[in-house]
Formats: structure tokens, C-alpha cells, sequence
């Protein structure tokens, strides 16, 4: 179970999540399941916003189903496991719920990419095979990150440029390695906004990935 997160909204969270799924899926030519927390992977990949039961219904019992029954095809090797009808936001998560979740997926015969989204979720990222921290090179957002209680297996940077902090200040603040440096390209952003991600990944967004794939 890899999950990717941020301590601050508009960090890129859920294009990372949706570009790392769609990667690993063509890299290993091997079926990718997204979880979405967040709620806004549908809109990252250009399909349908999806009106059936969810991760948050199964989290609350809300649907019967399990959870493998809950995923939709998105590609012919990437599913997803929508966010849901349940009133349940991701930040809202206890202990509980994470451990539940992390369990079942971890008996699920199949890579899992969670999208935690802006919410810091220490308890699933506990349990997380491997935890990306998304992240720009702000003060604002370093200096949450300084108070971070749960530290990420590692960081994936969106380089901005004008910042007059980088890679190496990211590290030092957080104590963990940056494992993918991704640049704001207006590539990524038109592929976002025509709905095209799902269908072509941005020769940029996997070439950056290919290592953490």
C-alpha cells in the first residue's frame, strides 16, 4: 500500500496519485488499485464522477459490498475504489478505520495507491508499505511539515521556480529523502483540465516517477 499525502491543499496530491497508479500499472504490466480518500481522482482522470457506494461506506458499513466489489475500471489494468456517499471526510479517519482498511488491502492481491489527499492521517500512514509526502518548496507548507508527529518514507517535490528554497531545505525540515522532483509543466496541467491523464500520462509526469514506480 503506498500512500500519498500533503499537509496543505493544492500540493498536487491527487495528480501524483493518479500518474503514480497509471505508471506502476504500464511499468509492471501488473492491475493498480487507487483508493480515493480525498475524493477528487475521478476529476484527475478525466472520468465520470461515480454515483455507487465507496470507501467511505464500506468504512462505516454503510454497503455490504466489499471492497474489492467496489472497484471501477479506469484503465485495463487501474481500478478505482471511489470515495463515496457516506459522510465520512478523510481527516476524520480513526484509528479504526485505518487499521481496517490497511488490513483488508493488504490481503487484497493487488498494489494499492491510497490518495489521503491535504488530510494527515498518521494512523494509515503507519501502515503504509510506502508514504509520499507531496510537497512545494513553501515556507508555509515547511513549516507544518517541521511539526510533522508521523514522517513520510519519502518526499515528492513540485519544483516551482522563484523559490528560493529546494530540494536539500525540504529534506532537512522534514528528515526524510526527496525520491521524485516533479516541475510545474503546463503539460501536466492541460492533460488535467482536457481529461486526458487516464489516457496518456505526460512524458514528464513518468519520467519523474520512474523511480518511485
Amino acid at each position: 500500500m503506498i500512500v500519498c499525502w500533503s499537509i496543505k491543499g493544492g500540493s498536487g496530491t491527487t495528480v501524483v496519485s493518479a500518474a503514480l497508479a497509471l505508471s506502476l500499472a504500464q511499468r509492471n504490466n501488473a492491475p493498480v488499485r487507487i483508493v480515493d480518500l480525498a475524493g477528487d481522482i475521478p476529476s484527475a482522470l478525466g472520468i465520470a464522477e461515480p454515483s455507487s457506494a465507496g470507501v467511505s461506506d464500506w468504512l462505516t458499513n454503510e454497503t455490504t459490498e466489499p471492497l474489492h466489489g467496489l472497484q471501477l475500471p479506469v484503465t485495463a489494468r487501474v481500478s478505482l475504489v471511489p470515495r463515496g456517499n457516506a459522510q465520512l471526510a478523510h481527516h476524520q479517519l480513526s484509528v479504526e478505520h485505518c487499521t481496517r482498511l490497511a488490513t483488508e488491502l493488504d490481503n487484497l492481491p493487488q498494489l494499492t495507491v491510497v490518495d489521503a489527499g491535504s488530510g494527515h492521517i498518521p494512523q494509515l500512514i503507519h501502515h503504509a508499505t510506502t508514504s509520499l509526502l507531496v510537497i512545494r518548496p513553501c515556507y508555509l507548507a515547511l513549516r507544518k511539515a517541521s511539526q510533522l508527529t508521523t514522517k513520510p518514507h519519502g518526499i515528492v517535490l513540485i519544483s516551482e521556480p522563484g523559490r528560493s528554497l529546494g530540494k536539500k531545505d525540504v529534506e532537512s525540515v522534514i528528515g526524510a529523502p526527496v525520491v521524485a522532483e516533479l516541475p510545474l509543466e503546463p503539460t501536466i496541467a492541460r492533460s488535467v483540465d482536457a481529461g486526458l491523464l487516464a489516457s496518456r500520462i505526460p512524458a514528464v509526469l513518468s519520467q519523474h516517477l520512474a523511480h518511485v514506480a
